[in-house]
This record gives C-alpha cells, structure tokens and sequence, in this order.
C-alpha cells in the first residue's frame, strides 16, 4: 500500500470547562490512502466531528490541540501559521459541514460562496478574464453535482433551494478547486433516503472521477458499509475498532461495534427484535484507567479497569479490546 495522504497520530484535544478539562478526542491514530474512502462512525459525542476539525486546524481557543502528529502529505500541519491554513483549506483539502443551511451564507448568492473560493485557490484559471472563467468554472460545478439548469440557478440564495440542493451545492464549493482531500461531515443528516442515496452516489462517483481521497463521518453503518473502503469506529474520544469495512462488518471484533452493527435491521428476518445498547457515552472529563466502554459492556471484566491499547485481530485490524480472543470469535 502507498503512504497515506493523511496520518494522524496520538491526537489529543481538549476544551477546558467548568467541571474540568474534556478530553473531546483522545490518542486517536488514523491513516486516510490516496483515493480511498475511510468512514469514521459512532455515536453523537464520540469525537468524530472534533477529530477533523482539529486536522483541519478549526479548534478554536479555549480548545486546543494538548498533542500528537498532523501530517498531510508529509507536511506537518501543526506547524502551519495562517497564511499556510489559508493556502491549505479550500484547495487541498475540504470539509462538508453537518448542516448546509447554517454553512451557507444566507446574504450571498451561490455564484459568491463558490467564486469565492475559486478566486482565493483556483491556480489553473487564467489571469486575463479571470473573473468570467471563474463564473464559468462555478457554473459547471453546479452542473457536476446535478443541479438544474445551473447557469440560471447560480445567482440564486441558499433559501430558494430544497435540502437535498442545498447539500450539493456544499460539496460543489468543497470540490470547486479539486481538493486532495474531502472530509464529508454527516452529508445526509436532516434528508430524506432518497435524496441521501443520490448524494452518496454522488460523493462516490465524483471521487472515482477527480481521484481524490474522502472520509465520511456518520453513525449509520448502512452507509459505511455501501460506500467505504476502510472504516474506524470512534466510542468517547477514541477509535475503538478500525479495519477493512466488509471485514469489520461480517467480524466486528469490539463489543461496541458488535452493538452498532446489531441496531441494523435486517431484511432477512424482519420480526428479529433489535437491542438497543444500554446506557449513554460518558462524559469525557477524568476517563483515565478503565475501558471507555466498560459501563456499558456485557462482557467487561475485572481487568477491563486499565488502559487499554488497540491490538492487531487480524490483517490491517485492530481493536481495543483485551478480550477479544475469549468471546468475540
């Protein structure tokens, strides 16, 4: 396998608060490969969201990124000043935000949020009629992600178009300067199936096509299973269980994602009942010495009070489990 574009090791952010210092993400260690779909699931609170927004350097005071290693294509991004974010974000690697309709400017055409960017980090547009080639450029970004007859539309305001529009438009200012990276931050959340299917067939196809390397962040497994390579199962600020995706699913080795999986309805037996996973996440302030997952787990033991480590369960699989080869076979 080639180098990863995106190596990320022992990340550690915290956000100060008055009932202590919540470590929101906690020795996290990810690779993202050139071209392939890594999904990062688990549920709201896990650290999935926080995780990239540090990558990406959007951790803002009083948070702060306490330790590990950013590397994006072998340049530290912890090192970067404000100017190097700025030639970072928007050309090399994009983020889609949860909400389309609070990331989008309300006061600003769709032609302005995309111009925008392609006027900032669009190297390839020519200097002379630079700013026709880039409506032109905008408009065929329109065109990409589907959108109706897009030279009409595109002086149109984020309000006068559905959800489902909305969250295409997102990905086309993300993809507008042919980004390395897209990090789709729960790109279906608050749409219908139908229209979630279309813009995850969408984000597929387009990665295929522009050759770029995507992470989906979501909690559903039904979607990490139909359109990841890879996927890491994050549980209170740390992944628990990370492998090949069609390997994770048929043998989850972490009892959390055993439960995760067990929330899926299935098709073949339609009156199975489905088991919810007791209890909540826990907070993340003071979770030193026990296994995150310990209150919640029927199988935890005596010596799931200590730190845990992830272990290898298999080819490029991994697990932070100590009891994985007694009940997890």
């Amino acid at each position: 396998m080639s180098a990863p574009l995106l190596s990320v090791r022992s990340l550690k952010t915290c956000f100060p608060t008055r009932a202590g210092l919540v470590t929101a993400v906690d020795g996290v260690d990810l690779d993202v490969y050139p071209g392939e779909c890594l999904g990062i699931v688990g549920e709201s609170g896990s650290g999935k969201s926080v995780t990239f927004a540090s990558v990406i350097g959007l951790v803002r005071s009083p948070g702060y990124v306490a330790e590990g290693s950013i590397r994006f294509g072998g340049v530290d991004l912890r090192r970067l000043d404000s100017n190097g974010w700025r030639r970072l974000r928007g050309r090399d690697i994009a983020m889609t935000m949860q909400d389309a309709l609070t990331a989008l400017n309300p006061a600003l055409t769709v032609a302005e949020q995309i111009e925008e960017v392609l006027l900032a980090h669009a190297e390839d547009l020519p200097k002379r009629g630079r700013q026709a080639a880039v409506r032109e450029r905008a408009i065929e970004m329109l065109r990409l992600v589907g959108i109706p007859a897009p030279a009409k539309r595109i002086d149109d305001y984020p309000h006068q178009f559905s959800g489902g529009m909305r969250q295409r438009i997102m990905i086309a200012i993300a993809l507008s300067c042919r980004p390395k990276l897209l990090i789709a931050d729960e790109p279906t959340t608050a749409l219908d199936v139908t229209i979630q299917a279309q813009v995850l067939d969408l984000i597929s196809d387009l990665r295929r096509e522009l050759g770029m390397s995507v992470v989906l962040i979501t909690h559903d497994l039904g979607v990490v299973a139909e359109h990841t390579d890879r996927v890491a199962v994050m549980y209170a600020g740390q992944v628990v269980e990370a492998g090949p995706t069609r390997e994770l699913i048929d043998r989850p080795k972490h009892p959390y994602t055993r439960g995760l999986i067990g929330l899926i309805p299935r098709l073949s037996d339609l009156d199975a009942p489905i088991r919810p996973i007791e209890g909540q996440v826990p907070e993340l302030i003071g979770l030193g010495g026990i296994c995150r997952f310990y209150d919640r787990c029927e199988f935890r033991a005596s010596k799931c009070r200590t730190d845990i480590s992830m272990i290898d369960v298999g080819p490029d699989h991994r697990a932070r489990c100590i009891r994985v080869e007694e009940i997890l076979q």
